[in-house]
């Protein structure tokens, strides 16, 4: 194989209780890459996807993936590859956008490489580039590879478990036009937990899992009720508390930040439910005097694939 084009989902980070812990694959709008193996033994970016994304091998997160993936296979040195990115994610937007960036890269060098690295070895490559741009967490990085709902249970070594996702899920996503960097959003949470936060936070993840598992989005949804990151994180999108009060009257059974923001994500049992909860949180941010990007989507199954 010479050449390679890789799609990779967005995700949601947390899913509320989550922090750093869980993960969603969302359907829709994601990150593509188109690798070309190259005589010369060096990787280049030919378009980097953004304008404000960098061209350097070294600092560009589907670059840095993409080496790490060579070197775990064997090749680094060996294999020469040329990098072109088509950026479907907005760039500091809470939907993932570095990890499906990194995970295009190491799955298109391992596929150039014949396949060589199992699930735990591309989860590994992509995990050393989001650590250098965005921090070393794998709640976005998972689901992305390998779609649905997504429990980090450890990073060293890394070991991720795969959950159902519950029947006839719908998902809001609600950017507010303006960004909030990872870094940003990381730098706001608290050093220290009260034992009672800890607690109800290990409570909630605990039944967002027995929701998942027994296809209850009802106990799914009103366990998405974090006390850690929120918190932290609310004042700093502008809007939106006042858009997540909006979305629960609106019949969200769940609602919270995307990531690290400014995405808002809402969790909705059917379409038209979707709808009414995607009006109420653009009318609550325009009031706040933020025009809003809206999808109305379900999860993505599939996470990361070749496209043929």
């Amino acid at each position: 194989m010479a050449t390679v084009r890789v799609y990779v989902p967005g995700s949601i980070g947390n899913v509320g209780p989550g922090l750093d812990i869980l993960g969603l694959a969302v359907r829709g709008a994601g990150d593509t890459v188109h690798a070309e193996r190259l005589a010369a033994r060096r990787i280049e970016v030919r378009n980097p996807g953004h304008p404000d994304l960098p061209t350097d091998p070294e600092r560009h997160a589907t670059a840095l993936a993409a080496s790490a993936a060579l070197r775990l296979g064997g090749r680094r040195g060996r294999i020469g590859l040329a990098l072109s990115l088509t950026k479907g994610l907005p760039l500091s937007g809470g939907q993932g956008g570095s990890a499906a960036s990194a995970v295009a890269g190491a799955v298109a060098a391992n596929a150039l490489m014949g396949n060589p690295l199992g699930t735990e070895e591309v989860l590994a490559a992509a995990l050393e580039a989001e650590a250098t741009v965005a921090g070393r967490h794998l709640d976005n990085i998972a689901p992305s590879l390998v779609g649905g709902l997504v429990l980090i249970r450890s990073l060293d070594p890394i070991d991720i478990c795969q959950l159902p996702v519950p029947a006839g899920i719908r998902i809001v996503l609600a950017k507010p036009s303006y960004e909030m960097s990872t870094k940003r959003g990381r730098t706001a949470l608290p050093k220290s937990l009260p034992r009672a936060t800890a607690m109800h936070q290990a409570a909630q993840v605990a039944a967002m899992v027995a929701g998942a598992c027994r296809n209850d989005l009802a106990l799914f949804g009103r366990a998405i009720d974090d006390r850690i990151a929120e918190p932290a994180r609310a004042p700093l999108p502008p809007g939106f508390s006042e858009a997540k009060a909006a979305a629960l009257r609106a019949g969200a059974v769940g609602c919270s930040i995307s990531g690290s923001g400014p995405t808002l994500f809402a969790i909705a049992a059917d379409d038209a439910t979707a709808e009414r909860v995607g009006r109420a949180v653009t009318r609550a941010y325009r009031r706040a005097g933020f025009d809003t990007s809206l999808r109305v989507t379900a999860p993505d199954r599939r996470g990361a694939r070749i496209l043929r």
